[in-house]
């Protein structure tokens, strides 16, 4: 991914400004690091079927690092889960205020679409990747999840309504990561489908997982504010520890088992992603 991150910080949003701070704000959580997935995903896609259009991929996989980085900042917010650190760093409305990390969160949200609609893409393919990114990282997904999490706490769910909750805040914006890449190479529709599917499976383990984080990681070791979820519908507060990770462990498998049916450029190019998040539990 270094190629990503050299990227990243040459392509920062900074604007003239005599705003004392909104430049330093704006790239603050986003060179705080982070681990980077949904970039890494969408990337991990060209390079595998086509090579030659990664350097016109950067430009979308950093609008997916902008929107999930502004979905973290909002996130945070005293409103929301109300957490003092992300990513090892302060969060913005502590270094800052509340209104500075909202705006700063409109604004990586809007550059997002920026940044897409002036990648060295077809038109088409670019109108495309607006329309997932727009869909799975907004009404249709990750707003609707966010709500759905707000909404219910104190109110226990069941599991199948935990999983639609995580399926739409969290796990839809890593599956659509993969369909962007494959919309990016031109993928067939049902690779498409099937990539997509796997995504939704992949998110999904890793939310289960960032639940059995927070229950057994300090927030040292974590980079995040951990312990936060007593009030939430997270998977450890429904069925436990123990039955977390056995739900983890069952996914996994699943995801293994998709995984063989992959043709094996897709295989080479994803494996050390998949390896590295399929048992990231233990």
């Amino acid at each position: 991914m270094q190629r990503f991150e050299a990227y990243l910080e040459a392509n920062l949003p900074t604007v003239e400004t005599f705003h004392p701070h909104y430049n330093k704000a704006l790239s603050a959580m986003l060179l705080a690091g982070g681990k980077r997935l949904r970039p890494m995903l969408l990337l991990s896609v060209v390079e595998a079927y086509e090579p030659l259009l990664f350097e016109g991929a950067l430009a979308p996989a950093l609008a997916l690092e902008f929107l999930h980085t502004y979905s973290l900042i909002h996130d945070d917010l005293p409103a929301m889960d109300n957490a003092p650190l992300r990513r090892g760093f302060e969060t913005l409305h502590i270094t800052y205020d509340k209104a500075t990390a909202i705006l700063i969160g409109d604004a990586l949200n809007t550059e997002a679409f920026y940044r897409i609609a002036k990648a060295p893409l077809r038109d088409d393919i670019r109108i495309k990747l607006v329309e997932l990114l727009a869909r799975d990282g907004g009404t249709y997904g990750m707003i609707l999840g966010q709500s759905i999490d707000i909404h219910f706490e104190n109110t226990p769910l069941n599991l199948e309504q935990i999983k639609i909750l995580h399926t739409n805040k969290t796990a839809k914006l890593i599956a659509t990561s993969l369909l962007m890449g494959a919309v990016i190479v031109g993928l067939e529709k049902s690779k498409q489908e099937e990539l997509y599917r796997f995504g939704i499976d992949l998110g999904l383990l890793f939310q289960i997982q960032d639940d059995i984080i927070d229950e057994t990681h300090s927030d040292e070791e974590a980079g995040k504010t951990t312990g936060n979820d007593g009030d939430k519908n997270s998977f450890v507060n429904l069925i436990g520890l123990e039955k977390s990770i056995e739900e983890a462990e069952k996914l996994a498998k699943n995801l293994e088992q998709q995984f063989t049916h992959f043709d094996k450029v897709l295989q080479d190019g994803l494996k050390d992603i998949v390896q590295k998040y399929l048992y990231r539990h233990r």
